[in-house]
């Protein structure tokens, strides 16, 4: 990477700074260590901490915002992503120390429930990307999530992954967004707790989508939607090639595991979308109430895109570099 290209990124938010430092620049643990010391402080974790509600939750919904439903914007494209959930996933994707948040999870115990049948928040719910959410934030701040260690295994679908839609009746297959959401949320627990029961159910739900090679409709071999190749920040709960590729770093570098094969085309897919100047471009961001933008415009060159987008080519070439010479 240029070293223009490299100063530009360091040039940012803390919550991204501190990323760049450790999964680029491969600095000394004790300095990105306290760059992410500062994301509960300054800038967007900062920010978004001083948004939540007295009573543990954000912008007064699970969800959703307690406003939300009845009203104009629910009959708009979109969705809000300023409600408990989507707040407590931007902390902990930027790096928040939980402890920074104090009592939340008593607060949220007791005073947030889901929009869907009042349901008790760290019991989560129905819905298996609310759930890996959940599974996720609750194992981060230390909360009692054990219904949902056992969901995940006793939800899967016969194909080996899960499907939002299948809790309706609606679908028997598995969906890329569903299944990339409940592996994410699966590794976040383990990486949270120490505790890898879930990794049998996680590695039948990669395999879901690494025999689609993260990119295909297993039955005809087509690109299975415009989503695979739409990057976007922040991605929310949408799948991309280049949020899976995320995934699957993450995944091998805590296990300790060589990338897949099968990987390759989305590898070439995410380096065909570099810019000549080392970047990524932003997508279309997604539609809905935000608490305050972390990202750039639609066509613009993306912090947080070119982050992702250059760890997980490094990832992968250094594997690659690394299985050519022990040939």
């Amino acid at each position: 990477m240029a070293m223009t290209t490299t100063t530009w990124l360091l040039d940012a938010d803390p919550a991204l700074r501190w990323q760049v430092e450790r999964d680029i620049l491969h600095a000394p643990e004790h300095v990105w260590r306290a760059t992410r010391e500062r994301v509960a402080t300054e800038g967007f974790g900062a920010a978004l901490l001083a948004a939540q509600d007295p009573d543990g939750r954000w912008d007064g919904g699970a969800h959703f915002p307690g406003d939300f439903f009845g009203t104009a914007e629910a009959e708009q494209p979109g969705q809000p992503w300023t409600a408990t959930s989507w707040s407590l996933n931007q902390l902990r994707e930027w790096g928040v120390d939980p402890a920074a948040l104090g009592d939340t999870a008593e607060r949220l115990g007791r005073h947030c429930r889901w929009e869907y049948e009042d349901m008790p928040f760290w019991g989560g719910e129905v819905d298996v990307c609310i759930n890996a959410f959940t599974l996720a934030n609750g194992a981060w701040l230390g909360a009692d999530v054990s219904r949902l260690v056992d969901w995940f295994p006793a939800h899967r679908l016969d194909d080996g992954g899960w499907n939002c839609e299948a809790e309706e009746g609606d679908s028997v297959r598995s969906s890329f967004h569903s299944t990339l959401n409940a592996v994410r949320g699966m590794l976040s627990y383990e990486l949270s707790t120490g505790d890898a029961s879930l990794r049998p159910a996680r590695h039948s739900g990669e395999e879901y989508l690494l025999r689609r090679q993260l990119m295909f409709r297993e039955s005809t071999g087509d690109v299975v939607g415009d989503f695979v190749t739409e990057f976007v920040y922040p991605g929310r709960y949408r799948y991309s090639a280049l949020a899976a590729l995320d995934h699957f770093r993450e995944a091998s570098l805590t296990e300790g595991t060589v990338p897949d094969p099968r990987i390759g085309a989305a590898v070439e897919l995410v380096r065909a979308a570099r810019q000549t100047d080392g970047t990524w471009l932003q997508g279309t961001p997604l539609r809905g109430r935000i608490w305050f933008p972390v990202d750039v415009a639609e066509g613009e060159s993306s912090r947080w895109l070119t982050l992702i987008g250059t760890r997980v080519l490094d990832w992968a070439d250094d594997q690659l570099t690394r299985s050519t010479e022990t040939a």
